[in-house]
């Protein structure tokens, strides 16, 4: 009965003691956190209004929520009655531990500033690096998100994106599609090239200027290769590229020339 009866006074001690500090920490999360959600929501309404990049604006928002969390954490933590100079001691400390561990995310980091500094690209922009081609669909601090054709999600550091070679397609606003047709050597090249230059130019996303080519590229063992190029929009390099393999199979059939192709003879042993 008498362990029972001390056992509940150390708890009114405690509750006392430390109940509104705990109920204030509480508190001031709770309130700190809200307060976050409502600057960070006026900051993006002010970078919207004033029309910044949009790779600039979440990555900007991503820095100052983070900071302003930091910020909350220590005011709860000193709430509980942590001194902030002890803090601070072990924060510093903590915080060389940190960075000798995540040199790569501190150099990721640093590339995704360098990244949002310089723009080698944007949101939405078509680009090949580190071996992937896709679209930007995301900026973040320490990665770039892209889509790729096949509909995969990418995630590269940005510490390699921006240490390494990046091809933006969407940057001049053109992009040229590279196709190789042949022909046997028996038809007529001249009508060839008309053939192949009437199937870019009836096509509404092949691009007058810079004007499609069709020129003779190489003479093969078996047929004489022209190299097809249109331009078009990044947007709709795929419809191009494919339309134009299989409008020009159709248009070469159409005009009677041929295109190529391994043939089997069939050899009889005479028995």
């Amino acid at each position: 009965m008498e362990d029972a009866q001390i056992w509940m006074n150390k708890g009114i001690d405690f509750i006392t003691e430390y109940g509104p500090k705990i109920l204030g920490a509480i508190l001031i999360y709770l309130i700190g956190s809200w307060v976050i959600k409502k600057i960070v929501g006026v900051l993006k309404k002010v970078m919207l209004a004033r029309h910044y990049d949009e790779s600039l604006q979440k990555f900007l928002l991503n820095l100052f929520s983070w900071t302003l969390r930091i910020f909350l954490i220590i005011m709860v933590i000193s709430t509980l009655g942590v001194e902030t100079t002890s803090l601070a001691a072990v924060i510093a400390a903590a915080g060389l531990a940190i960075g000798l561990a995540l040199q790569g995310s501190l150099s990721n980091f640093a590339g995704g500033v360098l990244i949002i500094i310089f723009k080698p690209y944007k949101i939405g922009d078509l680009i090949e690096a580190q071996g992937v081609l896709g679209v930007v669909k995301e900026i973040e601090i320490f990665t770039t998100k892209l889509t790729t054709p096949q509909n995969k999600l990418a995630i590269i550091p940005n510490g390699a994106m921006a240490n390494g070679n990046i091809i933006n397609y969407t940057a001049e606003g053109k992009m040229r599609v590279d196709t190789t047709i042949g022909i046997g050597y028996g038809e007529d090249i001249k009508k060839a090239k008309e053939v192949l230059l009437e199937v870019l130019t009836s096509n509404p996303k092949v691009l007058n200027d810079p004007a499609p080519s069709v020129n003779v590229s190489e003479l093969a063992d078996s047929s004489v290769n022209f190299a097809v190029r249109p331009f078009c929009k990044p947007e709709d390099y795929w419809d191009v590229y494919f339309g134009t393999l299989e409008g020009c199979k159709l248009a070469l059939d159409k005009a009677g020339i041929e295109i190529p192709y391994p043939h089997q003879v069939e050899i009889q042993k005479k028995g």
